[in-house]
């Protein structure tokens, strides 16, 4: 598919180390001066400066609103590298954090119960309901006094119309008990545990569209120097496409190679010494990689002399005061200090 109009290269999005570009001519320097100066002195090996860059990309794309850095600036961590338009990831985050307040309002009102005014009418209504059942009690004890007398002074039918006012009024009674205690409670425990299922959805949907609309900036992971731009203010940005390019002074390290015969002498952790043209002192680096397989050296010159040589690479780490003074690509001279 053909690159969209403004966009860089496809090359600059190759998510390797750039500083390996310039292994091949710092490569054929070596072998020029081996063929020309003679063998090194025992215990120096020839190298260069390797750099791991750090591609900065959003994980979604958007148009490029604000480009914070230039090429060449040195950038401190959490600075503002570059935003993309958010306006989209913005109305969704609103959204999801009212619905938040929504559900949880919601939940608030099932756990209080009813309002007070409620409840009191409530209990007004019970009050009442008791008072009728005293006075149904005490008419249908003297009706009971009547009929048990002997005299007939009731009927039956007065006496059973009695006792039915009086249940009827003991049930009410009970009934508006019942409803007093349930208005007081709230909701049942069902619906409370919907609402708080459904309070702790709308909170994962709302940290998900806040994730979306911070991931819209993005800014430096450590000090750094600005290696690259690789798109201009305005340009669309594609969904995990790098923008800035930075190169860390803890990311600079020197590789360098040595013959089978002098690997045994090279230990990890061991310090080594780094030189290069036009330094003012030598640089001090810590060996932190041995390679596991050999290669031929010079790569890029497969005579029948260089063929019998076989190196293995090492990698020695600076200090990240010395690594602002170097440069990817330099072509070095590493002696191994004595033990």
């Amino acid at each position: 598919m053909a690159p969209v109009t403004g966009a860089p290269p496809a090359t600059k999005y190759r998510m390797k180390p750039i500083g390996i570009y310039h292994f091949w001519f710092a490569a054929a320097l070596a072998a020029l001066a081996l063929a020309g100066c003679g063998d090194p002195p025992a215990g120096r090996f020839q190298g260069y400066i390797e750099g791991e860059y750090v591609f900065i990309a959003a994980p979604l794309g958007g148009a490029l609103t604000n480009l914070a850095v230039a090429r060449g600036d040195t950038v401190q961590a959490g600075q503002l590298l570059f935003a993309l338009e958010r306006e989209s990831e913005a109305s969704a985050l609103r959204q999801a954090e009212e619905n938040v307040a929504l559900s949880q309002a919601q939940l608030e009102d099932l756990q209080k119960g009813r309002r007070p005014t409620e409840i009191a009418s409530l209990a007004a209504q019970l009050e009442r309901a008791r008072a009728n059942l005293a006075l149904a009690e005490t008419e249908f004890a003297r009706r009971q006094k009547l009929r048990d007398g002997g005299a007939e002074v009731i009927s039956a039918e007065e006496l059973d119309s009695a006792r039915g006012t009086r249940d009827a009024d003991q049930a009410q009674v009970s009934q508006l008990n019942s409803d007093l205690e349930t208005a007081r409670l709230g909701a049942r425990e069902d619906a409370i545990r919907a609402a708080q299922a459904n309070v702790e959805a709308q909170t994962a949907a709302a940290a998900k569209a806040r994730w979306a609309f911070e991931q819209k900036c993005q800014f430096a992971p450590a000090d750094a120097a600005v290696h690259d731009i690789l798109y201009r203010q305005g340009e669309w940005v594609d969904a995990g496409k790098p923008v800035v390019v930075l190169l860390p002074p803890a990311n600079l390290k020197v590789r360098f190679f040595v013959p089978e015969t002098e690997l045994a002498k090279i230990k990890i952790g061991e310090a080594v010494s780094v030189a290069f043209d036009g330094a003012a002192k030598n640089y001090s680096a810590t060996v932190n990689y041995l390679s596991t397989q050999p290669e031929f050296t010079p790569p890029v010159l497969y005579n029948r002399e260089n063929r019998a040589k076989l190196v293995f690479m090492v990698e020695a780490k600076f200090a990240p005061a010395d690594a602002i003074a170097l440069r990817p690509g330099q072509p070095v001279d590493v002696d191994v200090e004595p033990r």
